[in-house]
């Protein structure tokens, strides 16, 4: 799926965009299954903008921005556990991370028409800081996604750099890694955009009239210890492929969301 150049561009680079990873039935299939995930949001008491708050735009814009964003999506419609697993994807999960790739977690992000959210530069990092830093991004494409409906910007290289301090753990400074700073990374249905977690990355405001959708598939390699554990989930140590070397047992140890009447 991928060639021996490819994975040295991502070693050197810290990104990788990936073309036609799902194909064009799958990505119609991820789509219903996004509308309808936010239709059945909007009905319950857990839906809410997710948009980041900070001193990256004014106050009088950021107010009117909006971000969907769901975390562990594959507990809610089957169809997001097929995705995890899909074969392209773990291919190239493998030939970027090694045999044994672990889920850490998945998120849906959807940036609604001419009101959706920016990002402002930051690494993933200050997160679910690791100690191999083997930690990885998927971001899996649903729409045709350009400049002006907020596309992904990164900065090659900037893995290399190590984790960078941010403002409020978010974001890194504004004014010294503004968006325009990285390069945009387009993308049409279905392709897929592979970075570190050291990678410096942001995306702009979703000025344009459609939606971009995305669905973030995050993984490490399972002997990659975190170093902090206060980004803990229920689908954290799945094996997407291989085996995991530190056997143990596997219990949920957060707190239980109670369940609604």
């Amino acid at each position: 799926m991928i060639s021996e150049d490819q994975v040295k561009f991502y070693q050197e680079q810290g990104y990788l965009l990936v073309k036609g990873v799902f194909n064009s039935e799958e990505v119609e299939t991820l789509r219903g299954s996004v509308d309808t995930f936010l239709q059945r949001a909007a009905a319950s008491k857990y839906d809410r903008s997710h948009a980041w708050q900070g001193d990256y735009l004014p106050p009088e814009e950021l107010k009117k921005l909006v971000l969907k964003g769901f975390h562990d999506v594959q507990y809610h419609d089957a169809a997001f556990m097929r995705m995890i697993t899909q074969p392209n994807l773990v291919h190239i999960f493998t030939k970027l991370i090694g045999d044994n790739v672990q889920l850490h977690h998945t998120k849906m992000m959807v940036k609604p028409p001419e009101k959706g959210a920016a990002f402002p530069m930051h690494q993933d990092y200050p997160y679910f800081p690791h100690s191999k830093h083997s930690m990885m991004l998927a971001s899996i494409h649903l729409d045709p996604t350009n400049e002006e409906n907020g596309c992904v910007h990164v900065i090659p290289g900037s893995h290399k750099q190590g984790p960078l301090p941010h403002v409020g753990s978010h974001y890194l400074n504004h004014k010294e890694y503004p968006i325009d700073s990285g390069i945009p990374c387009f993308a049409e249905p279905g392709d897929v955009l592979f970075f570190n977690y050291l990678t410096i990355h942001g995306s702009p405001i979703n000025r344009s009239d459609r939606f971009r959708r995305n669905i973030l598939v995050q993984v490490r390699d399972p002997e990659d210890a975190p170093t902090n554990d206060k980004h803990v989930n229920w689908g954290q140590g799945l094996m997407l492929h291989g085996i995991n070397p530190r056997f143990r047992n596997y219990k949920y140890e957060g707190k239980l969301e109670e369940a609604e009447a």
